[in-house]
């Protein structure tokens, strides 16, 4: 496993379905999964294999300036590329991993050129009518699910950084949503914001006397 997470995903997966006639191959991937505040962000991307792009790997483990030169390395090379947005309170009206596969579908619907088949990481996606085939470990072994999770992060990162402005007393900046001790302080002290997920564990039941918007600063007790 050790190994997997410093290599560059590779290339194997997708021209094994050249060779079987496939010639226009989209990844997908998500992020936000398991935060407790902001969406989840699927990506999309069909890559050109005539234009490789060097150092394509699962987006956790890109500091986060490779991966915006990345991400933006990708938005010129690819095919095409897309991402699918499902907020807070649509994931609070469903379950997670409904948000998740309606936020892949959206982001696979969203591409200018239609696939002709569909790599997910780990999962698969219903309602997409286009052969696809779940991997587990996706975004370390395809470039193409690599990419896709490149340019999820980057975009989900750069929406709760602006979140931040909004309410700088959680930090969405530093964790980008995720449940760490500072955001679980945040919420005993503050309550949730409607960026906040109210059917997570972490996250309390909206209150009577709801946040202001923006939310209060750091001095308030």
């Amino acid at each position: 496993m050790a190994g997997m997470r410093r290599r560059a995903a590779g290339w194997k997966h997708e021209r094994r379905l050249y060779a079987g006639g496939f010639r226009s191959v989209a990844g997908v991937d998500e992020v936000g999964r398991g935060c407790l505040a902001g969406p989840v962000v699927a990506g999309a991307v069909v890559l050109d294999g005539r234009r490789p792009i060097p150092g394509l790997r699962d987006s956790k483990w890109l500091a986060a300036r490779c991966r915006e030169r990345l991400a933006r390395l990708i938005a010129g090379r690819s095919v095409a590329f897309a991402l699918g947005v499902v907020d807070p309170d649509e994931i609070d009206r469903t379950d997670i991993l409904r948000a998740t596969l309606l936020a892949m579908r959206r982001a696979v619907e969203a591409l200018s050129v239609r696939p002709d088949y569909v790599l997910v990481d780990a999962l698969t996606i219903p309602g997409i009518g286009i052969p696809q085939g779940g991997l587990v470990h996706g975004d370390r072994l395809s470039a193409s699910i690599a990419a896709a999770s490149i340019v999820a992060k980057f975009y989900r990162d750069e929406m709760m950084q602006s979140f931040h402005a909004l309410y700088p007393a959680y930090g969405f900046d530093r964790h980008k949503g995720y449940g760490t001790r500072d955001h679980l302080d945040a919420l005993r002290r503050f309550g949730p914001t409607p960026l906040h997920r109210s059917t997570f564990r972490g996250v309390r039941p909206p209150l009577p006397a709801c946040l202001p918007f923006p939310a209060p600063s750091e001095r308030v007790s």
